[in-house]
């Protein structure tokens, strides 16, 4: 059998040489033999001449090089491949990835109690509230997405990985934990040849067919995932697309030393994670692994931990070796914007080849807000990082930031370059550039009853359980991008040790939130179809709503943790503490003649845990502060 032509070849990570994209440049395009199967180049993009209709489906079980469960064998790593049939004619090709502990559903599990006693213990447990989950998929149905129908007709394979202790896997699911990165790195190096593979009759299987270049793409958990394993330097991960992916546990399930719940699942931890995507084949064997979970995740102080350690991926950035495109909804409150932004910045230290697309979503595909340019950029990032196109991926403005009217701005950075950071002082009459004299105010807290969005409504108003302070109609619009800051003087008298700080946008307003909603009427189909899937999709557009005011980000902290995240402090009652903490990034415009606000509160009902009511909190005003950063 003829070798089959090659096309393309890959590039490390700083892409292509300059006489290496000059020859590419002058040479035609191969003309395969029809016995010599070969990508198609076309302006430097590979173009859509293999069959999704007649792809190959391999099924393999890889190991990896964790024994989690502690049964004496190695975890091993269901994967199932879409490819070319062409592979099975020579044809070499790079794979994309999905690694997932959902394919095969979850189970019923009851999220912790967030109501406290006074000595801080549950007073009862709160229902888990149900996720939407893929469906499993196999060799009969559709493959859920759209890479199959987009990206194996332009000469990848596409592959779903069961995460370990999920689906057709062993091991045991630990929420981020190593295990799970060494159960998905194990694809990276079964595509290289240095993994085992079997299939599911148990004979040895491996990936001629592989370049052993792969991507790694998936939202939330499956956007975590691509992270996780290119901090290992896996060699062959070549690009990755985080979307509303994780880049420190700790700052999914906790904040400065506080127990924080991801937005809609209040209660929810490690453990309760672990429990619900719990599904492969031996339901028993994990169980001391979770019971572990528990005990160490520590629901009682939140401090940093070893534990947590473990599951932070940025320590370990500067070792990735892929080109990395962030996604992130800027009205994600379940894997929220700090994920993002933190990873953003230790990418851009680490001198890491990266793309970032911030939307005005929430934990959302942001594919169907933009088809056609979504499947264009990662079109042309894979190409780049995988096949060694020169076309151009790293030339244009690397952010693309939707705005409140949901046009697109590029820029060449972000936070903003000419970004400043702007104090605005917490006066006893609002907020302002300069300080007033410094007065002490007090709120009783009521966040155990009363969620947020009420007790923020109408700043000029007499509300006890509550601190707001705001500027006056503003005489320009002000853009804030990335972190605002809080310091407070304060102290604390009851049982809660929780500050939360709102920044609120006051005006009336149509605004984007979290949703978004189809549009019936505009159909793109935008790959090829199969009985079942037409390779087509409905744009969606934001979901809105009016109102007078917006909050825009928040931000915790457990004053016992005002010195250090790892270590708690005791809070003398009415003693007064300099406290200071970071808020949610956010890139957010105050239009002109709304008004800029900060309310201080101490529980906040929906996310941290709820001690009970009537905890008193004294500021002091003149020496307590938000600073904004503040794009020209």
């Amino acid at each position: 059998m003829a070798r089959p032509t090659v096309v393309v070849r890959t590039v490390r990570r700083l892409g292509v040489t300059a006489i290496a994209a000059s020859l590419l440049a002058a040479l035609p395009a191969p003309v395969a033999q029809a016995d010599d199967p070969a990508l198609r180049i076309v302006d430097n993009r590979t173009q859509p001449v293999f069959s999704r209709a007649d792809a190959v489906l391999q099924q393999v079980d890889i190991e990896t090089a964790a024994d989690s469960d502690g049964d004496g064998r190695r975890d091993t790593v269901r994967m199932r491949i879409l490819r070319p049939k062409e592979t099975d004619a020579g044809l070499k090709v790079a794979t994309i990835i999905e690694a997932s502990p959902y394919w095969a559903g979850g189970n019923d599990v009851p999220n912790h109690g967030v109501d406290l006693d006074e000595d801080g213990l549950p007073v009862a447990a709160a229902l888990r509230p149900h996720r939407n989950r893929p469906a499993l998929t196999g060799p009969s149905v559709p493959w859920a997405g759209y890479y199959d129908n987009y990206f194996l007709p332009r000469g990848y394979a596409v592959a779903q990985l069961d995460s370990v202790g999920t689906g057709g896997s062993t091991g045991c699911p630990t929420s981020g934990g190593r295990n799970e990165t060494l159960g998905a790195k194990s694809a990276v190096d079964w595509l290289n040849g240095r993994a085992k593979g079997w299939d599911l009759n148990g004979q040895p299987v491996g990936a001629a067919w592989s370049t052993g270049n792969a991507a790694m793409m998936g939202i939330s958990y499956n956007g975590t995932l691509p992270t996780a394993v290119a901090t290992t330097g896996v060699e062959g991960l070549k690009a990755i697309v985080p979307i509303s992916g994780i880049s420190s546990w700790y700052d999914y399930y906790r904040a400065n030393g506080g127990v924080v719940a991801p937005g809609g699942y209040q209660g929810e931890d490690t453990d309760v994670l672990a429990k619900y995507v719990y599904s492969r084949a031996d339901r028993e064997i994990c169980k001391p692994v979770l019971d572990r979970l528990t005990a160490e995740q520590d629901r009682v102080t939140g401090d940093w931990s070893p534990y947590w350690q473990e599951r932070d991926y940025l320590k370990d950035i500067g070792r990735i070796q892929a080109g990395v495109f962030v996604v992130h909804g800027l009205n994600d409150w379940n894997v929220k914007t700090k994920n993002a932004g933190q990873l953003w910045e230790a990418l851009k230290k680490n001198h890491v080849p990266r793309k970032l697309w911030l939307h005005q979503g929430g934990h959302i595909n942001p594919m169907p807000l933009r088809i056609e340019e979504w499947l264009s950029q990662v079109h042309q990032w894979f190409d780049y990082w995988l096949y060694g196109l020169d076309n151009g991926a790293l030339d244009a403005p690397p952010v693309d930031v939707e705005q409140a009217d949901f046009s697109w701005r590029q820029q060449s950075d972000w936070p903003a370059r000419g970004t400043r950071d702007v104090p605005l002082r917490l006066n006893a009459d609002g907020l302002s550039p300069l300080p007033s004299w410094p007065v002490k105010q007090s709120l009783s807290d009521a966040g155990r009853t009363v969620a947020a969005e009420q007790l923020v409504t109408d700043p000029d108003g007499k509300n006890a359980n509550r601190l707001a302070y705001a500027t006056g109609p503003l005489a320009r619009d002000v853009r804030v991008n990335g972190v605002p800051e809080v310091s407070v003087r304060a102290s604390l008298d009851g049982t809660s040790p929780y500050v939360t700080a709102l920044l609120v946008d006051y005006g009336t307003d149509t605004r984007a939130t979290a949703g978004t909603l189809t549009d019936t009427s505009q159909e793109v189909c935008y790959g090829e179809g199969i009985p079942g899937d037409t390779g087509c999709a409905y744009r969606t557009k934001h979901r809105t709503e009016t109102a007078d005011f917006k909050i825009v980000s928040r931000g915790w902290l457990d004053a016992r943790n005002r010195d250090s995240i790892a270590r708690q402090d005791k809070v003398v009652e009415g003693r007064e503490y300099r406290l200071e903490w970071g808020m949610q990034p956010q890139d957010y415009v105050f239009k002109k003649g709304h008004r800029l606000g900060l309310v201080l509160i101490s529980t906040d009902y929906d996310y941290t845990l709820r001690y009970p009511a009537g905890t008193r909190m004294t500021v002091r005003t003149g020496v307590s502060s938000v600073t904004l950063p503040v794009a020209r």
